[in-house]
C-alpha cells in the first residue's frame, strides 16, 4: 500500500473512532437527560394528583375516569397514594398496577425520601409527600413514548451523520495526504530526471524550512559532490586522452622512421634518445595530470596536517636546485613574525603544497633570463603571504586571466618546455587549502605570483 493510501486509511480510522466516541457520548448523555427530565415530570404529576385527591377537589372515581380516558390516547401517568403504614388510599388503575408496590418498597421510600424505578419499558418514581402535617407515600409510573421516539430519531440522525462524516473524512483525508505528499512526488519526479549526463539538475526546494526542504538540500549537496567528482573524472580522462596522444604519436613516428632502413650505431642511439625524451615528457605530463586530479578532491578526502611553510619552501628549493643546476632560488623571510611559528604554519597536504610551490618557482625560473625566482614570506593577522617574483618579460593584461587555464601556453610556448598544467594545478591546490593566487605583472617588468593562505 502506498503512503498516500496508508495515511488516508489510518487518519480516517483514527478520526472516525474519535467521531464515533463523540456521537456515542452525545447519545448516552441525551438518554440520561431524557430519563432525568421524565423522572422530574413524573414527580410533578404524582404531587399534582396526590394534592387533588387529598384536598378533595376531585373525587377518586373522576380521577380514575380521566386516567382511563386519557390512557387510550396518550401515555398517561399512573399514580397511587399510600399511607406510611402501607394502606392504599388511591390508585389510578389497581387492575393494571405498573409498579406493584409492596411493603419493602414503601419502607425504602420512607428511608430514602424517594426512589426511581424502571419496570420493563416503564419508568417510575416513589416519593414522600407531606399534606397538612401528614406524610404520604406517592408512586407514579408511565411510558415516555415521546422521549423514546426522540431518542430513536436521534439515533438515526447520529448514524447518518457518522456515515456522511466518515465519507467526508475519507475524501478530505485523501486530499490532505495527496497535498502533503506532493512535494515528495515532485522530488521523486525531479530525481528520476537526473542521470549521469544531467547531473547539473537539482531537486526542488520550497524554502519553507521544513523536513522536506532539509531532505532536498541534503540531496542537492550530495549531487553537488557527485557532479564535481564526475566532472573531475571526465576532465581527467579528457585531459589524458588529449595530451598523451602527442608524445605517443611522436614516439611511434620516431621508432617507425628508425625501422624503415638500416642505420648506423650513432643514428640508433640518437633515435632512442629522442624516444626516451618523449617518454620522459609523457611521464611528466602524466604526473601533472594525476596531481591535478588530486587537487580536485574535497578537503575531507585528503590527509591534512600542520605544515610550516618556511620548512616546506626550503625542501622545495633543495629539490628544484638538484633537478635544475642552472636555477637560482632566493628565499626571503620577514623578520617581524619570526618568533611566532603559528604565523607561518598552515593546515594542509604536504605533497600537494610542495608540487604547487614547485610549479610556481619553476614557472618563475623558466621565464626569467637568469633563471631566478625570489620567494618572500610575510604574515598578516590571519593569512600568510608568499610572493614569488621573476625578472622575465612579464605578462600582458590580456593574458593574465588565461594563465591559470589548463593547457594554456603564453607567447613563449615555443621556447619554453611545458604542458600548461602547472599553473592550473597550483591554483586548485591553493584554493583547496582555503587560499588564492593573484598575479602582478607588466610587460618587460617581470611577474610576481602572490599566494595568500590562512595560517593556524
Amino acid at each position: 500500500m502506498k503512503i498516500k493510501a496508508s495515511l488516508t486509511v489510518r487518519n480516517t480510522a483514527a478520526t472516525a473512532a474519535v467521531f464515533l466516541f463523540c456521537l456515542t457520548l452525545i447519545y448516552i448523555v441525551t438518554g440520561h437527560t431524557r430519563k432525568q427530565t421524565f423522572s422530574h415530570d413524573l414527580k410533578g404529576e404524582a404531587i399534582t394528583k396526590a394534592h387533588l385527591f387529598l384536598n378533595g377537589q376531585v373525587d377518586a372515581a373522576t380521577m380514575q375516569s380521566i386516567y382511563l380516558n386519557n390512557k387510550a390516547f396518550i401515555n398517561e401517568v399512573e399514580v397511587a397514594v399510600y399511607t406510611t403504614g402501607f394502606e392504599m388510599l388511591y390508585h389510578d388503575a389497581i387492575d393494571n398496577d405498573i409498579i406493584k408496590e409492596d411493603r419493602d418498597m414503601v419502607n425504602r421510600i420512607l428511608e430514602d425520601k424517594g426512589i426511581e424505578l424502571t419496570i420493563g419499558k416503564y419508568q417510575g418514581v416513589g416519593l414522600l409527600y407531606s399534606y397538612e402535617g401528614t406524610d404520604y407515600v406517592v408512586t407514579a409510573a408511565a411510558y415516555d413514548g415521546h422521549g423514546h421516539r426522540n431518542m430513536q430519531e436521534l439515533l438515526y440522525t447520529l448514524i447518518s451523520l457518522f456515515v456522511i462524516g466518515l465519507s467526508l473524512l475519507g475524501i478530505v483525508g485523501y486530499l490532505l495526504a495527496r497535498s502533503a505528499l506532493k512535494p515528495i512526488k515532485d522530488i521523486t519526479d525531479s530525481a528520476a530526471r537526473i542521470t549521469e549526463t544531467h547531473l547539473d539538475q537539482r531537486l526542488p526546494v520550497r524554502k519553507e524550512k521544513d523536513e522536506l526542504d532539509e531532505l532536498g538540500m541534503a540531496f542537492n549537496e550530495l549531487l553537488e559532490r557527485l557532479e564535481k567528482s564526475f566532472t573531475s573524472q571526465k576532465n581527467f580522462v579528457s585531459n589524458v586522452s588529449h595530451e598523451i596522444k602527442t608524445p605517443l604519436a611522436a614516439i611511434i613516428a620516431q621508432l617507425d622512421l628508425t625501422l624503415q632502413k638500416e642505420r648506423t650505431h650513432e643514428e640508433y642511439k640518437a633515435s632512442i634518445a629522442n624516444a626516451l625524451n618523449d617518454a620522459r615528457g609523457m611521464t611528466q605530463l602524466t604526473d601533472g595530470l594525476l596531481n591535478l586530479a588530486k587537487a580536485d578532491y574535497c578537503p575531507n578526502q585528503i590527509k591534512m596536517e600542520e605544515i610550516r611553510l618556511d620548512e616546506l619552501l626550503l625542501d622545495v628549493r633543495s629539490a628544484m636546485l638538484r633537478a635544475h643546476k642552472d636555477y637560482h632560488i632566493e628565499l626571503v623571510f620577514a623578520q617581524e613574525n619570526e618568533d611566532d611559528d603559528r604565523m607561518i604554519t598552515v593546515f594542509g597536504n604536504q605533497y600537494l603544497l610542495s608540487v604547487a610551490f614547485a610549479n610556481l618557482i619553476d614557472n618563475n625560473c623558466k621565464y626569467s633570463g637568469n633563471h631566478t625566482s625570489v620567494v618572500q614570506i610575510s604574515c598578516l593577522q590571519s593569512d600568510v603571504i608568499v610572493s614569488l617574483s621573476d625578472t622575465g618579460k612579464g605578462i600582458g593584461e590580456d593574458e593574465i586571466e588565461k594563465v591559470f587555464t589548463i593547457f594554456y601556453r603564453g607567447e613563449d610556448n615555443g621556447q619554453v618546455k611545458g604542458h600548461g598544467i602547472g599553473m592550473t594545478l597550483a591554483l586548485k591546490t591553493v584554493r583547496l587549502h582555503g587560499g588564492d593566487i593573484s598575479i602582478r605583472s607588466h610587460k618587460g617588468e617581470g611577474t610576481t605570483f602572490i599566494v595568500r593562505m590562512p595560517h593556524i
